[in-house]
């Protein structure tokens, strides 16, 4: 063969490799740049259009969400893209998502990348599209609610490799999520469903989208919070944020009866990573008994996953002294866990401040009807005491109450409590975390702590 001829030879072939949407870099194209071909609509009917390297989505009133998914699955992978919406319009890229005959009558479901344009600002969190609700909230996040420009191109990034996934928008790490429950599926642009007529014709935008799945190189570690459900496991970002685990997944190390020098010799039960405290008689403390840590914590950010069985009544306490030599349940500031539906203390108290994640007979949470799982389903509680004591409660990644104790409100509150008959109740600059034995069963795991200064 000549060397002009395989020139032309060679030229044509690296034609047929750039138009087929491969680049030298490892980045794959997700659409043709003519043309939806590879990509099929699900759900909904709003419409979709591709029109010079844009993909238009526009909402329609009374449409289910709609969805273009692609006809290809994808396991691991990093992928870019580019997206704008109109303010009053919710979107989403669905990933590793499924839509199955037997499974809500075919509805999409899967991760989905939020995009929301409203005052929430929670572009970049991970929510569980038709299946388990939000997984990672920007309330975990919140310095990452200002990446997102409105009424701007924005650039998105979701790194998805083995039970890692990672979020970005306009380069600032937005979610890290590690979940084991999707190892693969399709991506789908979403047209969010509108019930307003005023709504219809809301478009959303992308570009410039593309993936990779070879040779995957994933972002440097950073400093955000890690929400972590694979079961009492610590990754490589949670131990370089100082993350460590509370409870080991399998004895009951670092742990101890409250008031009692061992762990209860009964009550309590450790069953393939899970600690749970027995059903007895419904009393405090009657049973196995409270336990407690056996380091005291002063600043510090808990994390800690529980399961509600009917009826249960239990608490995760903090500032536990052990002073106060109690019959019943020891004394410290209290993580209500409550079925708020069926045991009668969530009508006690004052305006629901004994209800599920109050501030036990002190404060009531906010109201965030999405924050709540069923019973039996896995919650995700966290408490977050800073060095100034100001404290925050959340329940599965909705803040719930904030308070700071010291201040004048919150010597009201305790004098207006059941906490009054103790002196300087709930101040003590350091004390042991509780796990309450309410004579109902509850179970926990991924119990973890960082200790902050």
């Amino acid at each position: 063969m000549t060397k002009p001829v395989l020139l032309v030879v060679l030229l044509l072939q690296l034609g047929s490799f750039i138009s087929s949407g491969q680049k030298k870099d490892g980045w794959t194209n997700l659409f043709n740049g003519k043309d939806l071909s590879g990509w099929k609509q699900l759900n909904g009917k709003a419409p979709f259009e591709f029109k010079d390297g844009v993909l238009t989505g526009t909402s329609v009133v009374n449409e289910p969400n709609s969805f273009l998914a692609s006809e290809k699955v994808y396991s691991d992978f990093i992928m870019e893209f580019e997206f704008k919406v109109d303010n009053d319009l919710n979107s989403g890229i669905q990933f590793r998502s499924e839509s199955k005959s037997d499974y809500k009558n075919g509805r999409v479901h899967g991760y989905q990348f939020e995009i929301d344009p409203s005052a929430r600002a929670w572009s970049g969190g991970i929510y569980d599209e038709a299946r388990r609700d939000w997984l990672y909230t920007m309330e975990y996040n919140p310095q990452a609610k200002q990446a997102f420009k409105k009424s701007e191109w924005n650039k998105g990034r979701i790194e998805c490799i083995g039970s890692v996934v990672r979020t970005f928008v306009n380069g600032i790490p937005a979610s890290h999520l590690i979940d084991d429950v999707a190892p693969q599926g399709f991506i789908a642009f979403q047209v969010h469903s509108i019930d307003k007529p005023g709504f219809a014709g809301k478009q959303i935008q992308w570009r410039n989208a593309r993936i990779q799945t070879e040779n995957l190189k994933p972002s440097p570690l950073d400093n955000i919070f890690v929400v972590n459900l694979t079961s009492n496991t610590l990754s490589e970002q949670e131990k370089k944020n100082g993350i460590t685990l509370l409870w080991d997944g399998k004895t009951t190390d670092g742990w101890r009866g409250a008031n009692k020098d061992k762990f209860p010799e009964g009550g309590w039960e450790i069953n393939e990573g899970v600690l749970s405290v027995m059903k007895s008689d419904g009393g405090e403390a009657k049973n196995g008994g409270d336990i407690v840590t056996t380091e005291e914590y002063g600043a510090f950010e808990l994390q800690f996953q529980f399961k509600l069985t009917d009826g249960a009544n239990s608490g995760v306490k903090y500032f536990v002294t052990e002073k106060e030599n109690t019959q019943g349940s020891a004394i410290g500031l209290e993580y209500q866990l409550l079925d708020d539906e069926k045991h009668p203390d969530a009508k006690q108290g004052v305006v629901g401040n004994r209800t599920l994640s109050a501030l036990y007979d002190l404060i009531p949470p906010f109201k965030n009807p999405r924050a709540y799982r069923k019973i039996g389903e896995w919650n995700i509680g966290r408490v977050v005491v800073y060095p100034d004591n100001r404290i925050e409660h959340y329940l599965n990644g909705y803040k719930m109450v904030e308070y700071q104790r010291g201040t004048p409100i919150f010597s009201a509150l305790v004098a207006r409590s059941k906490y009054v008959q103790w002196e300087n109740f709930g101040m003590s600059p350091t004390g042991h975390i509780l796990l309450q034995d309410h004579g109902d069963q509850v179970s926990f795991q991924n119990i973890k702590i960082k200790k902050l200064n």
